[in-house]
């Protein structure tokens, strides 16, 4: 923390100002009181007015006490305190400086003063509390004690024969009291102004690193989110990708074989891609439209109906249209069957969404890894728990299966699974077949 604006007492730094030192700033601002050092040397003609009464009280007591103070011990008195209390326009710019000229004007008003009248105005509590503020405490404890040293030297040296001529005319006090008691008056005052100045700073430094740690803490909860956001289109995308474009590439591949022989064969597949790339840009269109509007999101489209069908007719992934997943399924030759067993609950729209591509990625799993297997899709609503499960026979790898699209099916099903608090299960059957099972309690 270096000296320059690091001990803004106005208010803590880092933070919003309370709303009387946000005026008062202001209004200093619109009088052209910009910087800091002529808000110190403001500071500094306060101080000194403020003195003054203290000077006043000091030389009216002593008076009424036998000990005169002439006119010249006065008005030296009072130059002192005023250039004491202007030497804080440096405070911030030069701290130890400024603490120096304190306590140099402070040993002049000793020299003027009878060693048992005590006065000190009110800037060797503004010099010390600043240096507080921005000094390592064992730094600050080692000025404050060389601080006191110095006030008990000069109050034992101006309690001598020599010096004590120099003050009005009183008792003359032990050197040794003298000297011991301005050291433990410095001691308190400047000691006390400047630990109170240290613990202020440290409060404002906590402070500080408390607002960072809750801005760093804010940061990582939302890149988390822009992770977990990018991992959910990911997964979209791949789900898309697999199921529908998978299945293109393997019936243009048979396309292409009955390209010579079979006219009307040709003619139906062809059909089929055209649909399945009409249901893919919409799927696309879908995900796209959640990345552009803020707050959208994949697994629940705007204007969605009950019926499982979007406002623009647009069917909603879910196990409503579980019934169409399967007939896209078998219109490419595969033998699938779908059956839906207990009373029918609603599910939230992640987890829908979920079960619909689960069901999904392992029938493209089953058409690209058992080719020709019979496959069944049991969707059982249980009182506890809602159970999907996929299973497939032993088959055959097709020919023309895209690879590169189905090496992070398992892990994306898992994902989701894990999204919605389900557990999913994968693995070969006895009969060696592929099984996907996947359970989400119902609370």
């Amino acid at each position: 923390m270096g000296p320059e604006g690091a001990d803004d007492e106005r208010y803590p730094p880092g933070g919003p100002a309370p709303r009387p030192l946000a005026l008062f700033d202001a209004a200093l601002t619109r009088v052209g009181l910009r910087g800091p050092l002529s808000r110190d040397l403001l500071l500094g003609a306060f101080i000194a007015l403020a003195s003054a009464p203290m000077l006043l009280s000091v030389v009216v007591l002593a008076r009424a006490e036998g000990v005169p103070f002439s006119p010249t011990a006065v008005a030296v008195l009072a130059a002192l305190t005023v250039a004491q209390s202007l030497v804080l326009g440096v405070r911030r710019r030069s701290p130890l400086l400024c603490l120096f000229l304190v306590v140099a004007t402070q040993v002049g008003v000793f020299a003027l003063l009878p060693g048992d009248v005590a006065y000190q105005g009110l800037a060797p509590y503004v010099a010390a509390y600043t240096c507080g503020t921005v000094l390592p405490l064992r730094r600050l404890s080692w000025i404050l004690v060389a601080v006191a040293a110095v006030m008990g030297v000069s109050g034992f040296v101006f309690a001598l024969p020599p010096f004590a001529s120099l003050s009005p005319p009183a008792r003359v006090p032990d050197p040794v009291v003298a000297g011991t008691a301005r050291l433990l008056s410095a001691a308190i005052s400047f000691g006390l102004a400047g630990f109170v100045g240290n613990s202020v700073a440290v409060r404002r430094r906590f402070a500080r690193l408390e607002r960072l740690r809750v801005i760093e803490a804010e940061q990582e909860r939302t890149n988390r989110a822009i992770r977990a956001e990018r991992a959910l289109m990911a997964r979209e995308l791949h789900d898309i990708a697999a199921h529908h474009l998978s299945g293109m590439v393997v019936q243009a591949g048979a396309a292409e074989k009955l390209a010579a022989r079979d006219a009307p064969a040709i003619a139906e597949t062809i059909g089929w891609i055209r649909i399945q790339g009409r249901e893919t840009l919409e799927s696309l269109r879908m995900v796209v439209g959640a990345l552009r509007e803020p707050g959208a999101h994949p697994h629940e489209s705007p204007g969605a109906g009950s019926d499982g069908s979007r406002a623009d007719g647009a069917p909603v992934p879910g196990v409503a249209v579980l019934d169409r997943l399967v007939a896209g399924a078998r219109a490419q030759g595969c033998e699938v069957v779908l059956e839906r067993t207990g009373s029918t609950c609603r599910l939230p729209p992640v987890a829908d969404v979920t079960f619909y591509r689960v069901a999904q990625e392992a029938l493209a799993n089953a058409r690209d890894h058992a080719w020709g297997a019979p496959v069944r899709v049991v969707l059982d609503h249980r009182g506890s728990e809602v159970v999907l499960r996929v299973d497939n026979d032993p088959g055959v790898e097709r020919e023309g299966s895209p690879k590169g699209l189905r090496g992070l099916g398992l892990v994306g099903m898992k994902e989701r699974a894990d999204l919605i608090g389900a557990v999913l299960e994968a693995g070969p059957t006895d009969s060696g077949g592929w099984r996907v099972r996947l359970t989400l309690p119902i609370v």
